[in-house]
């Protein structure tokens, strides 16, 4: 009975290479989609969160996705240009809600009887413009709404982003269009860079999002 020695022997030089070379090639791609999927399954998820908005109310949805992400273990960076600079301000009481030329947003009551607060306030643009210091009143009200929900208010979800370790960056370019200093700005923004520097983040990252 031959051994396997003996049958190496037999074989000549290039019937030896291509029986190699075909075991490589079935091995191959096996092993190699094994490391491209630990690699992947090792690899810590990335955002970027473009914020342009600078209303109580626009200012949820990048701090609730920033902090979401960031408890799920994901890097986080978030560009504050525009109106979305206000999002970094100190003061964050200064932000309020325009329900002017804004359908979606009908007023509901935070106080009153259940039947009252289920009462959708249509307003009507006109009315709104007449009557004076609406936005306040209407400013009042969401923050009350918040309050009343359980919701956390947005300088403790902007809190939250930050003690998770998401990367705040501001628009130099914002900053000098406004006339903004740096001392209006919490201290935990570390950067303030051009849409050029910014850009190349968001194109690496897994999820970018403008909002």
């Amino acid at each position: 009975m031959s051994t396997m020695p003996d049958t190496l022997e037999r074989l000549d030089a290039a019937t030896l290479e291509r029986l190699v070379s075909e075991r490589i090639d079935a091995l191959l791609p096996q092993k190699l989609e094994a490391v491209l999927a630990e690699r992947e399954a090792a690899r810590t998820p990335s955002m970027t969160i473009i914020a342009t908005k600078g209303t109580l109310d626009w200012a949820y949805p990048p701090f609730i996705l920033a902090s979401t992400a960031a408890a799920l273990g994901w890097n986080v960076s978030m560009f504050f240009t525009f109106y979305g600079l206000e999002l970094l301000r100190k003061d964050m009481r200064k932000l309020k809600v325009s329900p002017l030329g804004n359908p979606a947003m009908p007023m509901k009551m935070p106080m009153g009887p259940a039947w009252f607060r289920s009462i959708r306030w249509n307003v009507p643009n006109l009315v709104q413009s007449l009557v004076p210091r609406y936005e306040a009143f209407a400013t009042r009200m969401m923050r009350k709404t918040i309050r009343n929900k359980g919701v956390a208010d947005i300088a403790e979800l902007r809190s939250l982003c930050l003690e998770a370790g998401v990367n705040m960056i501001g628009c130099q370019m914002t900053v000098d269009l406004f006339g903004y200093k740096p001392k209006d700005f919490i201290p935990e923004v570390k950067e303030f860079v051009g849409a050029a520097t910014f850009l190349p983040m968001a194109k690496e990252a897994d999820v970018s999002l403008f909002i």
